[in-house]
Parts: C-alpha cells; sequence; structure tokens
C-alpha cells in the first residue's frame, strides 16, 4: 500500500510540475506574440476631433392602422396588468 501511495505523489508532482511548466511557457509566448503584433501591426487611423452623430435608422414612413391600434390595445392591456 506505501508503494502505491509513493507513486500516486510522485505522478501528482510530475503532472503538477507539467502544467506549471506548460503555464510559464504560455505566459511568455503570449507575451511575445504581443509585442511583435504591436510592433508590425497597422496603425490605427487618426479620428476626427469632433465627431458626427450618427443618422438614427430610419423605420418604415407609414404604419397600417390596424397595427397601430393593435398596438395601442396591447399597451393599454400590459398596463392595466401591470399597475404599481
Amino acid at each position: 500500500m506505501d508503494n502505491v501511495m509513493s507513486m500516486a505523489i510522485d505522478l501528482m508532482l510530475s503532472g503538477m510540475g507539467f502544467v506549471f511548466a506548460f503555464l510559464i511557457i504560455l505566459v511568455f509566448a503570449t507575451t511575445f506574440m504581443s509585442k511583435v503584433v504591436v510592433r508590425f501591426a497597422p496603425e490605427e487611423p487618426a479620428t476626427p476631433a469632433k465627431t458626427t452623430p450618427r443618422a438614427r435608422p430610419t423605420g418604415p414612413a407609414s404604419v397600417d392602422p390596424d397595427t397601430t391600434e393593435a398596438i395601442k390595445q396591447a399597451i393599454a392591456k400590459y398596463r392595466s396588468n401591470h399597475k404599481k
């Protein structure tokens, strides 16, 4: 039984060591890649000092009267069911 526990502890420590080593390599690799991307990436275009507000998307020019009435009734029903 003692031999099995010793082997289990050895396996656990070696597994944790490999994971730790992999994570250290991963940190250095991502740091290196970040530096490479910053060095070789194209510069961002200059943004104008004053930005114009974006135009709101326009809805349909007119709404069917039946649809308008259905929306009004739905709002009224919702408000009547959810009074404070």
